[in-house]
Order: structure tokens, then C-alpha cells, then sequence
């Protein structure tokens, strides 16, 4: 007879969980016994050895059998808190009392004489001069008491224990109590990996290390546990980044079969692209533009990520990718995340290309209904060639011409079907999507695993490092002295106010009033500018070109600058409450100075600071690498919050962490490689097909790849 649990079962019909807690564990994504069989521990604690009460030292973990000696209540002096203490005795004549807050259930559970084995940290209470534990891990002994686990096995004391992360009230000696008991209901899962590349590699089976990985046995080293490099951890981890690295090999393999565009590379082209070029390009903008055109000259379609740090020249790269797009007869879209950045794109584009005889037009949801009409029709008769927008450039009204290349900026703050959406506006176009948040490639394959990935690794010539300063806002005089020293020098200063979106009102105003406050009192006999992102599209551009042409000696802009913004004669960036900024938003910001061979400086000025802040502060005083700086943001961030779990398309995975497991990320992308590269035709690599076919979608939330 079949088990009456299975692997599908909603976690509601399992006893003691109900509806209310499977409603709070549906909230972290767990919704059947599978799910539920999935959720790792985040540490182990080893609670095998134990001490006798006379042996216990303050502050210290420890595990401890003992009987009840005693149990009472008292009322605390906050209204209706109530504190359950009970006392416990052991044969070395000591005594330790455990304390409950809220705890009148537990004499429910407890019984003077009762055997009682105890995990916490102790402490000791100089005012009674006694160990104590508050709210210790606890397991009854006796033999003839009743526990909630199966064969009354103690699963919270003595042993090697797994901690898991509480959902809400439920906590994880609940959730450890769960997963044991559908580890002896549940029918043992099967293998899905292959034996091909099971076999050689000697991996566990599935069934048992996903029971070692919840319960390891005695004598399992705990320093391994918490590493997650145990071989049943390995076994899990392992696998589940194989079907990812799989399913992507396999797409990547499906999208090179299709037919697309064969853009001709001719001396036109070239010629263009020559007349376009504000200065010479570095060797690695060179090398990147060779890559990008070799996939436009191919039949595939390209699908291409161009990596690079602030200041290394990506939009110049683009705008080159896009002359070969339209000397060709096609139309490029450029879509950018927010507003600012398409307006900043549009003005970017529109000075490099208008000169060459390109029309560019800019295309948002806060144009009025009658410019919505014109633009969109423009962008249909072919009237604009490059089209630069946000959001609103995938609704279902915004029609093409001969649309060719489509060129994503910032890509991990749209989501996967947003790139297809805006691709299938165009017969099969080329795709390149851009990034200034460098990752390590193997993570880069990860979250853009149908996509080729280009670097720019290299400044261009002459530029010398930013020195990055944090001044406290007590001392904002300093970063006046310094502006007025630049100035004086002939160079130009950035002010800069933090912007999140919905507070823009907010940022403008204080922008506009640190403006009139800096022209007033601080620099009266020097030009003050500003910017923010709701000035109108004219006198933003004013604003700007009144900038570049230095009739401006002093900007003060919200965020608006982040981006596009290129005036190499400013020499100081001065952020304002830097602490409420992010790590790579701090970065970019910093890129908008150093861009001429003269030194140039940024100015962190901070109030108070949470120790996160004082990190990402501090980074920045470190380096101006931004593959370092990118680190860290992972490092602080990890990486589902920094790309956006359902933005990127990055998966939630169930065993592998990103960070923690890169080096078995990158084993099982070369295991996954030669496993579809080996059984092309053969029955191996269908049951492959068959598998990720089944499982894909609600194991990794990405596009299906056949």
C-alpha cells in the first residue's frame, strides 16, 4: 500500500502544521513535502558531549542531563509577561535553572523527576549566584515519556544538531521535528543524475545524502558541516548546479541554431564608426568591438554581455555596435532601467550619432498622450533609428520598423521575459546587454547563462586613481576647501544628494535648496549650477552643456549624474549622507570624476552610520577597483538581493549558495559541458531533456530551454 504522505502533498494536511503555518511557510516558498524536505539547515551545532552541572562553565554551549526538581511562575513587571523557571539537579550535586518567558506551557511538559537533557548557553546570575539557561534545547529521557518524534529518538540534544532558519513563529526545533518525521514517512526519492556522471565522480546517493545533510551521523566532523563540504552536502549542492549549468548549455546550444541577422561589416560601416569616435579606444574597448562584430556578422543571433567598471567606455561600445546595426538598414533600442538613465542614454547617443545623420528619439511613460502618438509612430515608419526607453518601450503598442539590435542597459534590474518581450518586437535581433557590475565570470554564466560575456578591463590611458575621503557632516567645511582649491585650479566640482525613486521630491528640493545655500554663502563669487531629474528635457540639457562648457564651476544634482555623464574637467565628487547610498551606486557616482590625466577626488560626507554603512564607506576609502568593490557588495548584500532574484532571472537555489559554492559551481559547469558535448543523439541526454523539461521552470524560475 502506498504511503499516505507524498513527496507532493501540501504541507497544510501534514500533522501539526495546519493551515495558519503552512500559510507563513508558503511565504519562504514552502508549500509541499518536497519543499518542505528541501530546506537545509544553516549551521550544525554539536550537542553529543556532555557535562555534568558541577562542570559547566559560564558562557559556554553546553548539553546537560538532569531531572526536574521544581517548576514555578512569577509575574515580571511589564504588564502580562509572566516567567517560567525550573530547577534541575543532577548526581554531581549541582543545580541550573531554566528560565521561559511566556513559558506556562512548559509545565505542561516538565515534571518534577522527569529526565531531561538541556542544550544552551549557560550563564551565571550573581544575584542568586546560580547557572542558568534561557530557553534551552530540551529532550525528555524517560522511557516512558511521550515526544513528538518518531521512536521517541532524541533529535534536539545529544547528537549533532541541525539549526534551521525560523519562519515567522515557527522555529526550527519545530521544523527539525518535521523534517524527521517525513524522512520515515515519505517513499526514499530515486536518482535523476545520471549514472554517467554519478559513477566516475562516486557522489553519494540522492536519498541518503539528503538524509545525512538533515541528520549527520555520529562522528560526522561539525567544522565540515558548517563549511557545507561534507560528501552529502557536496552530493546536493552538486546536482543542483548541474541541471542548472545543463539547462543553460542546452539553451545556449538552441539559440545558436536559430537564424538571425548577417550584418554586413563593410568600409562604410567602419568609416562611420571612425567619424563617430570622440577619442582613441582603448585596447580593450578594441578587442570587446571585434567580439561584438563577429557576432553580428554570424547568421545566430547574438546574445552577448559586455562587462566593465565605471568610466570604461561601454556606452561608446554600444553606440558603435548600433552604427553596424544601422548602416545595415535596421533599427537599435536601447532600454534603460529608469527615466534618468534613458534621458542621460538619449543625450549620450544623440551627440555621438545626430552628427553622422542618425535620428535618435527618446521614448518614456511620462511623455504627454499626443508625443506618445508622434514618437510611436516614428519608431514604426523607421523615422528613428535608435530609440532609447524605459519600460515603456515593451508595451504591446510600440511597433518597429526593422528593428535589429536591441541593447539592455543594467540588465539585472529587468527580468528575463523583459529582454525577450523587447526581442521579439524584431525578426530574431542581435543582443547586448551591459553591466558596470563586474562578477566573477563564473557567476556571470550563472546569471546570464545564454549569454557570451565580454570584458572591458582596461581605463583609458592617462587617467589616475580617485582618492576617496570620508568626512563626518560636522566637518563639511573640509570638502568646501577642497572644492574651492580645485576650482581655483581651473577645474569643476560635483554635489550630490541621494535619490530613491519614490522620495524624488524629497532629493530635488534638497538639491535646490543646498544650491541657493552654496551660491549664497559658500561660493558667492562662483557659478552654481543644478540638476535633478524633473527639470524639463531642455533645461536639464542646459544645465549639462552649461557644465561641459565650464561656464559652471559647481553642480548640485540629485542621482540624475549616476550615469552618461562625462565632463573630464571635474575634478571633485562630493556625496552627500553617503551612508544612505549603495555600494556600486557610490561607485558610479565616483566614476563621474578621474576621467582626464589631472587628480581628482571624492568626497564621502557622512552622518551616522550602521555598521553596514561604515562597511560599504569603507570599501570605497579602500579601492577603486570594482571588481573588489563588487566583491564586497556580494559579500554584504549576497547576490539574490544585489541582481534581484525574479529581476535577473537568478535562481533560488535550495542547496548551492552563489558565493559559498562558486568552486563547485564551476565543477559542475565543466561536468555539464562535457556530459551534453559526449551524448549528443544519445538516450543519456534525453532523460536529460526529459528531466529539465519537467523540472526546470519551478526548480530554477528561468526560461524553458527545449
Amino acid at each position: 500500500m502506498p504511503p499516505a504522505i507524498q513527496w507532493s502533498t501540501p504541507l497544510q494536511f501534514l500533522k501539526g502544521i495546519g493551515a495558519a503555518r503552512a500559510k507563513a511557510m508558503a511565504g519562504r516558498g514552502l508549500e509541499t513535502v518536497t519543499d518542505l524536505l528541501y530546506y537545509m539547515p544553516i549551521r550544525y551545532e554539536d550537542r553529543s558531549s556532555q557535562k555534568r552541572i558541577r562542570e559547566l562553565e559560564p558562557g559556554e554551549m553546553a548539553t546537560v542531563m538532569a531531572r526536574v526538581t521544581s517548576i514555578h511562575s512569577k509575574s515580571l513587571r511589564r504588564q502580562g509577561s509572566r516567567l517560567t523557571e525550573v530547577v534541575f539537579h543532577d548526581s554531581s550535586g549541582g543545580s541550573l535553572v531554566g528560565k521561559w518567558f511566556h513559558g506556562g506551557w512548559i509545565a505542561d511538559v516538565l515534571q518534577p523527576g522527569t529526565l531531561v537533557s538541556l542544550y544552551g548557553k549557560v550563564e551565571f546570575e550573581t544575584y542568586t549566584r546560580s547557572l542558568s539557561m534561557l530557553h534551552p534545547d530540551y529532550e525528555l529521557l524517560d522511557a516512558e515519556a511521550e515526544t513528538e518524534e518518531p521512536g521517541g529518538q532524541a533529535l534536539h540534544t545529544g547528537r549533532i544538531v541541525p539549526v534551521y532558519s525560523a519562519i515567522g513563529k515557527i522555529s526550527s526545533r519545530m521544523l527539525r521535528g518535521w523534517i524527521h518525521r517525513l524522512l520515515q514517512q515519505v517513499e526514499p526519492a530515486g536518482d535523476a543524475l545520471p549514472e554517467v556522471v554519478r559513477a566516475p565522480l562516486r557522489l553519494k546517493p540522492f536519498w541518503q545524502a539528503l538524509c545525512e545533510t538533515h541528520f549527520p551521523e555520529a562522528g560526522c566532523a561539525v567544522r565540515d558541516l558548517n563549511r557545507f563540504r561534507t560528501d552529502a552536502q557536496f552530493r546536493l549542492i552538486f546536482e543542483e548546479f548541474f541541471w542548472l549549468e545543463c539547462g543553460l548549455v542546452l539553451k545556449r546550444r538552441k539559440a545558436r541554431r536559430e537564424v538571425g541577422i548577417a550584418f554586413q561589416l563593410n568600409q562604410r560601416v567602419r568609416d562611420q564608426i571612425k567619424r563617430m569616435l570622440p577619442f582613441r579606444p582603448t585596447g580593450a574597448q578594441k578587442r570587446v568591438l571585434q567580439q561584438i562584430a563577429q557576432d553580428m556578422s554570424d547568421p545566430a543571433p547574438m546574445l552577448r554581455m559586455l562587462q566593465g567598471d565605471v568610466g570604461s567606455g561601454k556606452t561608446l561600445v554600444a553606440a558603435e555596435a548600433a552604427i553596424i546595426a544601422m548602416e545595415n538598414g535596421y533599427q537599435a533600442a536601447v532600454l534603460a532601467p529608469t527615466e534618468i538613465l534613458a534621458q542621460q542614454h538619449e543625450l549620450y547617443f544623440r551627440r555621438l550619432l545626430q552628427p553622422l545623420g542618425y535620428e535618435v528619439l527618446l521614448l518614456t511613460g511620462s511623455d504627454g498622450a499626443r508625443d506618445k502618438v508622434m514618437k510611436k509612430r516614428a519608431v514604426e515608419h523607421g523615422l528613428a533609428r535608435l530609440v532609447v526607453g524605459t519600460h515603456a518601450l515593451l508595451q504591446g503598442d510600440v511597433a518597429f520598423h526593422k528593428l535589429g539590435l536591441v541593447i539592455i542597459d543594467e540588465q539585472h534590474r529587468f527580468g528575463v521575459m523583459q529582454r525577450f518581450q523587447l526581442m521579439r518586437k524584431g525578426a530574431s535581433p542581435d543582443v547586448l546587454v551591459m553591466t558596470a557590475t563586474p562578477i566573477p565570470r563564473t557567476l556571470a554564466l550563472t546569471i546570464y547563462g545564454d549569454l557570451e560575456v565580454s570584458v572591458i578591463d582596461e581605463l583609458p590611458a592617462g587617467r589616475k586613481p580617485i582618492e576617496t575621503r570620508q568626512i563626518p557632516e560636522g566637518h563639511i567645511e573640509l570638502a568646501w576647501s577642497l572644492v574651492r582649491q580645485q576650482v581655483d585650479s581651473g577645474h569643476q566640482a560635483y554635489v550630490v544628494y541621494p535619490l530613491v525613486e519614490e522620495q524624488e521630491s524629497a532629493a530635488r528640493k534638497a538639491a535646490e535648496q543646498m544650491r541657493e545655500h552654496l551660491q549664497r554663502d559658500i561660493f558667492p563669487d562662483l557659478r552654481v549650477g543644478l540638476l535633478h531629474g524633473r527639470m524639463k528635457p531642455q533645461d536639464k540639457e542646459d544645465a549639462m552643456d552649461a557644465f561641459k562648457r565650464g561656464d559652471t564651476h559647481i553642480l548640485v544634482a540629485t542621482t540624475v549624474v549616476e550615469v552618461g555623464v562625462d565632463v573630464p574637467n571635474a575634478t571633485v565628487m562630493v556625496i552627500e549622507h553617503a551612508e544612505g547610498f549603495g555600494l556600486s551606486q557610490l561607485h558610479q557616482l565616483r566614476g563621474r570624476v578621474g576621467r582626464s590625466a589631472a587628480k581628482s577626488y571624492c568626497l564621502l560626507v557622512t552622518s551616522r552610520m550602521t555598521p553596514e554603512a561604515q562597511q560599504r564607506v569603507q570599501s570605497m576609502v579602500a579601492t577603486n577597483d570594482g571588481f573588489r568593490i563588487a566583491e564586497t557588495d556580494l559579500q554584504l548584500r549576497g547576490p539574490g538581493e544585489l541582481f534581484g532574484t525574479k529581476q535577473s532571472g537568478l535562481p533560488a537555489f535550495r542547496f548551492g549558495d552563489l558565493l559559498r559554492d562558486h568552486d563547485v559551481l564551476e565543477h559542475a559547469r565543466n561536468e555539464a559541458l562535457g556530459f551534453v558535448a559526449r551524448h549528443e543523439g544519445k538516450p543519456e541526454l534525453e532523460a536529460a531533456h526529459a528531466y529539465l523539461r519537467e523540472h526546470w521552470q519551478r526548480r530554477y524560475g528561468l526560461v524553458l530551454v527545449a
